[in-house]
């Protein structure tokens, strides 16, 4: 297949996937409505005032099968992972109108990442030797490569769920994710996973003017689910195989973001002795919220440290570990000192604010007592 020809198709199932999705969303919202897929807050975890329709990952799903029946490359494997995906975005409308017990979904899930990698042979098989005693480049998993592929699976389908908690977030660091893929596929090559993220990116772009704050529509966990289910197998179909010292950052690198606030939560909870899928409002979102950014700006922040890691991936890939460890120290660096000064602003702000009011409150207590004497004279006077 030609150069031009691949790019053709990368373009097509881009647009056609964009084009879909934002046509499919008006129907859906409206099925929503008719179904009773209405998110309601209830409690702080929530940002959203009002009820909003859930089920608009059915919209990105519809347009992304389109995009990919038309210009994807259907081998074994893509079958399988599409037939897993297609459990998923089952399992999230039921869960999206019923509200359904974590441990079912659990075990669906389970059974969807179980069926590419018992069927469709998609495993990760070896990864980067971390060892630096040893001469193998690889660490061969063995007879643990179909359990650890499924936890890796079913981690990233909940990690991007994780994140769905402010709008546009979710969607736009899946649409980042899935960018930094197709670039790193196109680099290496590999044509099958360049279309398939191209599709995916392309659906979740058309699904976000009405998904980005103020939200019209959530694409709720029949989205968010999907596209981590999606993201993690595609990671699986070239990232850990085709490179050999860095093929165990790149993934790393690409889904940083929900993969530390995932650990990130698990570790808080079980700490503060809970389940570790018990819900809070300790997610990085609710931290810039509770700083006192708004939505819109919290989600650029968190789609700048995306896209920030997703390019550290590009550059490991195309220029060597040197340049790539260089960028992230860099970007690191700035984040670390942007923090700093975020913080130290806050507490300034917050100190100066308590002296003010020390400040203020004797002479408040002074021009009380004042008027209270004053009052008091002319009450005797007036007896007198």
């Amino acid at each position: 297949m030609s150069e031009y020809k691949v790019i053709g198709m990368v373009v097509a199932a881009f647009i056609a996937a964009g084009i879909l999705s934002y046509l499919f969303t008006p129907p859906v919202k409206r099925f929503a409505h008719k179904i009773g897929a209405i998110d309601i807050p209830k409690d702080s975890r929530r940002m959203h005032k009002k009820p909003i329709p859930r089920l608009g990952g059915l919209a990105i799903f519809g347009g992304f099968l389109c995009a990919i029946l038309l210009f994807g490359q259907l081998d074994q494997t893509m079958l399988c992972v599409l037939l897993g995906a297609t459990m998923i975005v089952a399992l999230g409308i039921f869960d999206d109108v019923l509200a359904l017990g974590a441990k079912l979904k659990f075990v669906v899930q389970i059974i969807a990442a179980a069926i590419p990698v018992c069927v469709g042979d998609l495993q990760i098989k070896l990864f980067t030797n971390l060892n630096p005693f040893s001469d193998e480049p690889f660490f061969h998993l063995g007879i643990l490569a179909i359990p650890v592929t499924i936890i890796w699976i079913v981690g990233i389908t909940n990690a991007v769920n994780l994140i769905d908690g402010l709008d546009g977030l979710a969607v736009g660091v899946s649409s980042i994710a899935a960018i930094t893929m197709l670039a790193v596929a196109l680099l290496t090559g590999n044509m099958a996973i360049a279309i398939t993220m191209a599709a995916l990116a392309g659906a979740c772009i058309g699904f976000m003017p009405y998904n980005l704050n103020p939200a019209k529509i959530f694409m709720g966990d029949t989205g968010s689910t999907f596209l981590g289910y999606m993201l993690a197998t595609v990671s699986i179909m070239g990232l850990f195989k085709f490179y050999a010292v860095i093929s165990f950052a790149v993934p790393f690198l690409i889904l940083g973001l929900p993969i530390f606030d995932t650990a990130n939560a698990i570790i808080r909870r079980v700490a503060a002795g809970r389940s570790p899928m018990s819900p809070d409002r300790g997610h990085v979102h609710h931290k810039l919220i509770d700083m006192g950014f708004n939505q819109k700006q919290a989600v650029a922040i968190l789609y700048a440290i995306s896209a920030t890691l997703g390019l550290t991936a590009v550059v490991l890939t195309s220029s060597g570990e040197v340049k790539a460890i260089v960028l992230l120290l860099a970007v690191l660096a700035a984040i670390l000192v942007g923090a700093c000064v975020i913080y130290g602003a806050e507490h300034w702000t917050k100190h100066a604010h308590a002296q003010e009011e020390e400040c203020a409150d004797p002479a408040g207590e002074q021009d009380v007592s004042a008027l209270q004497e004053s009052d008091t004279q002319k009450e005797t006077k007036n007896d007198e």
